[in-house]
């Protein structure tokens, strides 16, 4: 991996261990960045070539070429025909008339890039540039990319920022408030703060999403609906909130929950999740996300249970969840709805200033029914779930 290799003045300083998820090209890229940004490698300095670079890292001449091709497209560096890669001269401010708006999110593979493309076009349509940053879920990146976008002469800001596991997120929010151009949050908001978070925002309503699967399962006739989840993860609280809430509603009790981190699960850890379920008496579950449910749909199989007949699921998050052996009812949170309300709120905060109400919006996800639920074995004569309708954009 990158950061055991041997170092030389001209090889990019190692950043902490990158996590699994993290791509070889993307760890890459973010020493790179933050060598540029750090002053390593001054405006026009040559960059190490590919083949330079692959002898001091280990890495193979195709990752080196998708890293350096990431600080290109950000606008870091140039390359010149014959000559190699170049750092790039700071941009200049762009002339008043044309706004440019930084996009800051953890990541730009799953989730998001629905999210991005609401951005896109409403900005494209608005005649509004975009620059955007990915910081991987790393707070030293996300840092070095907001200063970025900042020194880029962006006009405003939408951001993806970590809240969750800082011992201040409200101080946290307020720093970003405070930034010298406005910011809008995505998918992030102050959830305990009540009132007192003064933050603009566009999220999904995770909790009504929740409640919502909780209270679809029920109308199938399921008493015994547990909730199995990802933990330690922005989305997974208001999910668990929303659980209990629906749950309480209905009278079926407390409920009962089964958590592990994103990277305890396994197929050994999906089989002890479908034992507990089953020796709880559990006829359903809620999800969370598509990745865990594929997981605990390949247990039950394994240990003879069947889904849905012996098992109801309903997914969280609808990324890859009609690609599921038995494709799975999920919660669809309205992605590309978000990303396009939250540059519709910039635009008009960059256009009437203080004078434009702080906006916070919580749009409900809709649930999109498939086989895992159970709900094609109900009676046709059974009058119709409601379900949600349908958005073309989503």
């Amino acid at each position: 991996m990158l950061d055991d290799q041997p170092t030389s003045p001209h090889t990019p300083r190692p950043g902490r261990r990158p996590a699994a998820r993290d791509l070889k090209f993307q760890q890459l890229a973010a020493d790179l960045r933050r060598g540029i940004l750090a002053g390593e490698w001054a405006a026009g300095t040559k960059l190490p070539t590919e083949s330079q670079l692959a002898a001091d890292t280990g890495l193979s001449l195709t990752t080196i070429r998708k890293a350096y091709d990431e600080l290109v497209t950000q606008g870091l560096v140039i390359r010149r025909q014959g000559a190699g890669s170049f750092v790039a001269a700071a941009r200049p401010r762009p002339a008043r008339g044309r706004w440019t708006v930084g996009v800051l999110v953890p990541d730009a593979q799953l989730y998001y890039p629905r999210v991005l493309q609401g951005i896109e076009e409403t900005l494209s349509a608005a005649g509004v540039g975009l620059q955007l940053a990915t910081y991987h879920y790393r707070r030293d990146e996300e840092e070095l990319d907001l200063r970025f976008l900042l020194d880029s002469g962006v006009d405003g800001l939408l951001l993806v920022p970590t809240l969750i596991g800082l011992d201040d997120p409200a101080g946290r929010a307020r720093q970003l408030m405070s930034l010298p151009v406005p910011a809008v949050l995505l998918e992030r908001r102050l959830a305990h703060a009540g009132p007192a978070d003064r933050t603009e925002h566009v999220c999904s309503d995770h909790e009504a999403g929740a409640y919502d699967a909780v209270a679809h399962l029920h109308r199938l006739g399921h008493r015994a609906i547990h909730l199995v989840s990802r933990s330690n993860n922005p989305t997974h609280e208001a999910v668990l909130v929303g659980y209990r809430r629906a749950m309480a509603d209905l009278g079926l009790g407390d409920g009962d929950t089964f958590l592990a981190d994103k990277e305890q699960w396994t197929p050994r850890l999906a089989d002890d999740a479908v034992r507990h379920l089953t020796r709880a008496g559990a006829t359903a579950a809620l999800v969370f996300g598509d990745r865990e449910a594929i997981f605990l749909q390949a247990g039950a199989r394994r240990l003879g249970v069947a889904i849905p007949e012996q098992l109801a699921l309903v997914s969280y998050d609808d990324e890859t969840a009609e690609l599921a052996e038995v494709p799975l009812t999920a919660v669809a949170p309205p992605k590309f709805r978000v990303g396009r309300m939250a540059a519709e709120v910039l635009l008009r905060r960059l256009a009437e200033g203080d004078a434009c109400p702080i906006h916070q919006i919580r749009l409900r996800p809709r649930i999109v029914v498939r086989a895992s639920c159970g709900a094609a074995l109900l009676d046709p004569t059974d009058p119709p779930l409601s379900q949600g309708a349908p958005c073309a954009s989503d």
